[in-house]
């Protein structure tokens, strides 16, 4: 008992304690004590300085004085070391370790973030403890809980096998998921594949979310193909392309009126139209000619479809396409050849046509208009041209065209300009008005120097291994990197927030759709190089869709988001680092899950949209999947489905199985498809 209480007056007197040596500089007694005890021990450090205060001179006092002084210098510099070792080492965890650290964590998020990991279940008031699964499950399974699923870093690239069917997963439930998310569970099956590339991905491939929990509800073999009684999501079929000609001409009438008789006896809800602004303002700037859509929409009137409109602002088809070709507006192109910047410019100088730059939307270039003057004059036509339509509800809804192939995204995969799957694309922002912007940037940021694009970045089928930028630890997290990155995503979302406020006001209380890209190759790699060359800033140690979210909810947008449906080959899913089993199905489910999740979470309206025109069987049973969860305790689902198909009459498609996938859409069908 001695010694302890020994060691606590050392620890009082402990000459690193700025209030122990304060306090003995003032409590102390000055006069000498009777002499009643055993000779004591002799006073050390600032206390025998201050039991001395009354004896010594005033130069002595002084003296003593800075050396407390001193002490509290290296005291602080002690702690600033510490604080910047812990800097690193969250710096590290945050983009090597794939923890959802918070902005400014401090070491009980470490710790937690690491028991998470190790197995340990951390609750919000710092609790701690173990759940083991089953002896007999314990070689098989790993699990883990996770904090969100809304960050960007916590949504794992992962591989899960078949015998998730025969066993049972061990479920655990961090109580801090968010209502939409709890069913949200992390089991995988280690599998030998994923050892494949042990340093390409910093991302532990047995971890996964809401992807197995969707492929687990697949192969659960209770209820499997069962759909009745699910929510009712509409389903719309896309026209072609080419049904109008340059001349604003309906084709052909009488197919037209078949193609849509189909869709009618398949119980398709309505059609969705493409409104080219390179054919209805094609000649002269102002000059609209709609007469070909009004037939168009004449006929889906009479069919009782409902009908959903795009306000298609880019180029479509030609080159090796058997597609036409529908260009933007002759007037546009005469313009873009005195003044090339007009379009968005790779860091060669190529041009890309297929839709303007995003620089020139407030810079009047275009015969006296901004470039959003000029979108809002053609959806405000639009709106007066066919305004009893609005007026009698046949049209549902309008989609707003906001980038290359009316997506939110920069042109970075254009295969004009060589590209070729899976390569990273390249940034699109060498014309001159996104030059400006971005000198415009630095300057407010206080770096002049940092005017520029990166150089090296790659080309447009370069991997992100061989890049500096977007290699592991590349430039893309270093100081310029994030400003560059941020910036180029800005640009993004303050070209939706201009548009969309146009829309709003020329469309008033017509719901608004915006498509979202699914940009899910190189989704295991750290950069997520791909997304950065897109325009979303959404490396594994950052969300990039929060703010594109924030905008589209501001406007009431619904988010329409391209499904995945398809395999790949092995070939392909190896040069994109996964499995030709989970790129698609895992890596792009977990991808899909993310933006899901987000969107939903934040309270976006969301919709689907299939990527390619025709699925198997299996495809169309993931797409119903995708549209309804069935575990989701808020019931979320799509609130309808765009169908992309070939005509009807000249497609190779398979109408038992179409219009099975359709009722099962409407939740009125139970069985296999």
């Amino acid at each position: 008992m001695n010694s302890i209480n020994d060691d606590n007056s050392r620890q009082d007197l402990d000459p690193q304690s700025d209030h122990s040596s304060d306090y003995l500089a003032h409590s102390l007694p000055l006069q000498p004590q009777p002499q009643t005890h055993p000779q004591p021990r002799r006073p050390r450090g600032f206390a025998a300085t201050a039991a001395a205060a009354a004896t010594i001179t005033p130069n002595s006092a002084g003296k003593g004085k800075k050396e407390r002084e001193k002490e509290k210098e290296r005291t602080k510099l002690r702690e600033r070391h510490r604080r910047a070792i812990t800097s690193r080492m969250l710096a590290g965890l945050r983009q090597y370790g794939n923890f959802p650290l918070p902005a400014r964590a401090d070491m009980n998020d470490v710790l937690a973030a690491l028991a998470r990991e190790a197995g340990w279940v951390v609750e919000a008031d710092g609790t701690t403890y173990r759940q083991c699964p089953p002896p007999s499950q314990m070689a098989s399974f790993a699990a883990r809980s996770v904090e969100t699923p809304l960050s960007a870093g916590s949504l794992r690239a992962c591989t899960a096998k078949e015998t998730l069917e025969n066993q049972p997963p061990v479920l655990r439930i961090d109580e801090s998921l968010s209502p939409a998310s709890i069913d949200s569970v992390v089991i995988a099956e280690r599998d030998s594949k994923n050892e494949k590339y042990p340093s390409a991905n910093p991302i532990n491939p047995v971890d996964c979310l809401e992807a197995d929990q969707l492929m687990q509800d697949i192969h659960s073999g209770v209820h499997e193909n069962n759909f009745t009684g699910t929510p009712y999501v509409p389903v719309y079929i896309k026209l072609p392309a080419g049904i109008i000609n340059k001349f604003c001409q309906l084709i052909d009438r009488e197919g037209i009126r078949q193609e849509l008789i189909h869709m009618k006896s398949l119980n398709f809800d309505g059609v969705i139209v493409d409104c080219w602004w390179g054919i209805v303002e094609g000649w002269s700037p102002q000059k609209y000619v709609w007469s070909g859509y009004r037939e168009l929409f004449d006929i889906v009137r009479e069919m009782k479809l409902k009908l959903q409109v795009v306000m298609a602002f880019h180029e479509y088809g030609g080159d090796d396409s058997s597609d036409p070709l529908i260009s933007l507006p002759q007037w546009i192109l005469e313009i873009g050849k005195d003044n090339q910047d007009i379009f968005f410019t790779d860091r060669e100088g190529r041009r890309n046509t297929e839709c303007l730059s995003w620089g020139i939307d407030k810079e009047r270039v275009l015969k006296g208009r901004t470039g959003i003057e000029v979108y809002f004059d053609f959806m405000r036509s639009f709106r007066t041209e066919f305004s009893d339509l609005f007026e009698e509800g046949l049209i549902s809804a309008v989609e707003i065209g906001l980038g290359a192939s009316g997506e939110l995204k920069y042109p970075s995969f254009s295969e004009r300009m060589g590209w070729r799957y899976p390569g990273i694309g390249e940034f699109q922002c060498y014309d001159k008005y996104l030059l400006q912007s971005l000198r415009r940037a630095a300057k407010l940021r206080g770096h002049s120097f940092w005017a520029r694009g990166p150089d090296n970045a790659g080309q447009y089928n370069s991997m992100p291994h061989e890049t500096g930028f977007f290699c592991e630890r590349g430039d893309y997290d270093n100081y310029y990197g994030r400003f560059f990155l941020h910036w180029y995503a800005q640009s993004l979302i303050d070209h939706a927030d201009n548009v969309l406020s146009l829309a709003s006001l020329a469309f008033e209380e017509t719901r608004l759709i915006v498509k979202i890209p699914a940009v899910y190759w190189w989704y295991k790699t750290a950069s997520h190089a791909a997304e950065l060359t897109a325009g979303y800033h959404n490396p594994t140690n950052q969300d990039g869709y929060s703010p594109v979210f924030e905008v589209l909810k501001n406007h009431g947008v619904t988010m329409k988001f391209v499904c995945l449906g398809f395999q790949l080959s092995s070939q392909e899913a190896d040069e994109t680092l996964a499995d030709p089993e989970c790129l698609t199905w895992q890596v792009g489910v977990i991808f899909f899950c993310q933006v899901l999740n987000s969107s939903w979470d934040r309270g976006l309206i969301v919709a689907g949209e299939n990527a390619i025109p025709c699925y198997e069987r299996e495809g169309f049973k993931r797409l119903v999947d995708i549209a309804k969860p069935r575990n989701d305790p808020d019931r979320h689902h799509f609130s309808f489905f765009a169908y992309q198909q070939p005509s009807m009459v000249q497609g190779n498609i398979c109408l038992p199985e179409l219009d099975h996938f359709i009722k099962c859409m409407h939740g009125d069908i139970t069985g296999d498809l």
